[in-house]
């Protein structure tokens, strides 16, 4: 219990936390062009810039930062949640001890399956409010009107009922693996850079944190795209099944994809979503790495001079 509630867990978890806002919020159009490659099929526009560009030229200037807020309060909760859990069941299994390859990849999925049932509901309004007001070219969407993040709590639950609110969860929980071997590979990276080396520099840490990212983003992506799909839920699509969350659901919606566009629509906006998630994961890590040792350093000091 005292490794769970440590200042150490604390610190870890309020560094991942500032970490990921502070990447989201510099890289946040990329995800917007991501999310509508994946969401809206019969856009024609491939390339991420393009998609860019013609938001911005039908939706405004500001177009590729809306849903900024409830994104960010979501992503926020969420990698709290992680880091803290992560951090926690490290200090009560490795006990001092050196870490292995394994156990990071099992604390990881541990982390993740935590962080996923807590986290979801807010993850399935951000998406539906990032797309709100969105000019799609699918007419099988239908539109949302949600003033607020709590009007669009409120609107889910009274015309769809409270479960809704975890759509995606099945992919999700799938997609555990994604954050941990994220996670198992930039910190079994990091043990192999420490053993020829004192210190990380700040190099060090951004392409450790962009290679460990690119991996797992790569293997899991066709999951995620049925994950957003799910989490929009404003699709006319399968509507004798309202179980978003099935397994049923997730395989018809995969079966959809490589149907209408072969493999590679499993794989439709990868190239957003790696420049996003890839750029956003190296400069949380050296947010969090840098911000965490800031705050032990300072910790320690404080505790020097009260010895």
């Amino acid at each position: 219990m005292a490794s769970v509630l440590s200042y150490e867990s604390l610190v870890h978890a309020v560094a991942g936390a500032v970490g990921s806002v502070t990447a989201m919020t510099v890289f946040f159009p990329l995800d917007t062009a991501r999310l509508r490659l994946q969401v809206d099929e019969k856009r024609k526009s491939k390339t991420t810039h393009m998609v860019l560009l013609e938001i911005i030229k039908e939706e405004g200037l500001l177009a590729p930062y809306r849903g900024w807020f409830p994104v960010i309060s979501s992503l926020c909760c969420s990698n709290f949640v992680y880091f803290y859990t992560f951090n926690s069941l490290k200090a009560i299994w490795v006990k001092g001890q050196h870490s292995t390859t394994g156990k990071d990849l099992v604390i990881g999925f541990i982390a993740g399956v935590v962080n996923v049932l807590l986290t979801t509901p807010l993850w399935v309004v951000n998406t539906r409010l990032k797309l709100q007001g969105a000019k799609f070219r699918n007419e099988d969407i239908v539109p949302t009107n949600y003033k607020s993040i709590v009007d669009a709590f409120h609107q889910i639950i009274r015309d769809e009922g409270i479960l809704a609110l975890w759509n995606g969860t099945f992919p999700s929980l799938l997609l555990v693996f994604n954050p941990a071997i994220q996670f198992m590979f930039y910190e079994g990276l990091k043990r192999q850079l420490l053993k020829k080396r004192m210190k990380l520099s700040s190099l060090d840490v951004f392409i450790i944190g962009a290679v460990a990212k690119a991996i797992a983003t790569t293997v899991t992506y066709p999951m995620q795209t049925v994950q957003s799909i799910l989490r929009f839920g404003r699709h006319r699509l399968n509507p004798e099944n309202r179980t978003l969350g099935s397994l049923r659901n997730v395989l018809y919606l995969l079966h959809q994809r490589v149907r209408r566009f072969g493999i590679i629509g499993l794989y439709k906006g990868l190239e957003a979503k790696l420049l996003q998630t890839v750029l956003t994961a190296a400069l949380m890590f050296l947010v969090y790495e840098k911000l965490t040792a800031a705050t032990f350093t300072v910790m320690g000091l404080k505790s020097a001079r009260k010895r």
